[in-house]
């Protein structure tokens, strides 16, 4: 539970840091170190498969298309104009109304009716059952629309200057 706890507060301080930090390239990074705590959550919940799969696609994919995009444009010539003083008062008043409402609602939280989960939640084998038994036609519809946009993207890819497939 101890190390829980740790890993709480170094995702939560990651997270915050992808937020104040000025360079976008360090967003980026502590953005990665972000997906790593919250894989180490997933190790915690016995859901390797998912730490697997958030490594892989959003730690390494994801991150690297994001530093591509910041790396084309330049962000180094153009500086942020600093907010005025009523937009800062807002998002003051705005965060600290949100803290306290979930400060009030964690208060009513009852842990007592947490059930115990079995050994089986986050293994793969389970995963697939639940995906291909129980939500066949959403996951065979989310394959389609999938197949739909690849077929798409590579259309308007392949596409002569000046030619029209539609």
């Amino acid at each position: 539970m101890n190390f829980w706890y740790f890993l709480t507060a170094l995702t939560l301080l990651s997270a915050s840091m992808v937020i104040l930090s000025k360079n976008p390239i360090h967003s980026v990074l502590y953005l990665v170190f972000t997906f790593f705590c919250i894989s180490g959550h997933y190790v915690l919940l016995n859901a390797q498969f998912l730490m697997a799969v958030n490594i892989v696609v959003y730690a390494g994919a994801i991150m690297v298309l994001f530093l591509f995009v910041i790396m084309m444009m330049d962000l180094s010539k153009n500086s942020p104009d600093s907010k005025s003083t009523l937009t800062k008062l807002a998002g003051a008043i705005l965060g600290g109304t949100l803290l306290v409402i979930l400060i009030a609602a964690s208060r009513k939280v009852d842990l007592k009716d947490v059930k115990p989960i079995d050994a089986q939640t986050g293994m793969v084998e389970g995963l697939g059952q639940i995906l291909y038994r129980d939500y066949v036609l959403p996951f065979e519809l989310v394959s389609i629309l999938f197949f739909v946009a690849m077929v798409g993207a590579v259309m308007l890819g392949k596409r002569e200057a000046g030619e029209r497939n539609f």
